[in-house]
């Protein structure tokens, strides 16, 4: 074995029966989760939250800098300040002021089965936001100088796996992206070398919460899979 190097953990001896009905079990579970829209105010434990970072921080990346930091918002102040900075570039993208829509014909037609506008009131109604950052710099020891490897694909996958532990964990989630995102650096007091990604945003679903038929259809395997 290389110096400075250790055993890698075992795994565990499945049969390939039990290995297919265990990839099957996942895909079946994960298979549930959609985008929510509609959230109730009912409390969520913080522990689940930290788990559900936890997980995420185990997530592949490069040269193990871990280039990311997720900054949880609680506080209804904190919540209100978010969601109004984010209405005010959503109106500027769906030109809700009447002035021309920032996004293209192409990219409104593409959302409207989705059905979503400028309003966000789930930015104030779930009891928990996730503001996942990709740091630029900064190194396993965060000193804000050293290079960082394959952020955007490392904070990717440390977001989906973030998103899939709290779907496992019985909760619904939305990723919200408004654009420019600069406002949550400053309300989340994260330096400049980080990146904002994404809002997680985290709770239960509202009784009346709705999945858009368009969200239903999934390509299947043969479109998104080659085998060579």
């Amino acid at each position: 074995m290389s110096e400075g190097h250790q055993p890698f953990p075992p795994l565990p001896e499945y049969s390939d029966e039990e290995r297919v009905k265990r990839a099957r079990a996942a895909f079946e579970r994960l298979r549930t989760r959609h985008s929510c829209r509609a959230f109730t105010d009912e409390p969520v434990p913080r522990e689940v939250i930290e788990y559900a970072i936890r997980a995420a921080g185990t997530a592949p990346n490069g040269a193990n800098h871990q280039p990311w930091h997720f900054a949880v918002i609680g506080s209804p102040e904190r919540k209100r300040a978010i969601r109004e900075a984010a209405e005010a570039e959503e109106r500027k993208f769906y030109g809700a002021d009447g002035d021309k829509p920032k996004a293209s014909e192409e990219w409104l037609d593409a959302l409207a089965p989705i059905g979503t506008d400028e309003n966000k009131p789930y930015l104030e109604t779930a009891p928990w936001l996730i503001a996942c950052f990709a740091q630029r710099t900064g190194g396993i020891d965060e000193d804000g100088q050293t290079q960082n490897y394959y952020v955007n694909e490392s904070v990717g996958i440390a977001c989906g796996m973030l998103i899939a532990t709290l779907h496992e964990a019985g909760l619904a989630t939305l990723t919200h992206t408004p654009s420019p995102m600069g406002f949550l650096r400053d309300l989340c007091g994260r330096p400049s070398n980080e990146k904002p990604l994404m809002i997680v945003v985290v709770g239960h679903p509202a009784k009346d919460a709705t999945v858009p038929d368009h969200a239903v259809k999934k390509k299947p395997l043969e479109q998104i899979a080659s085998w060579l």
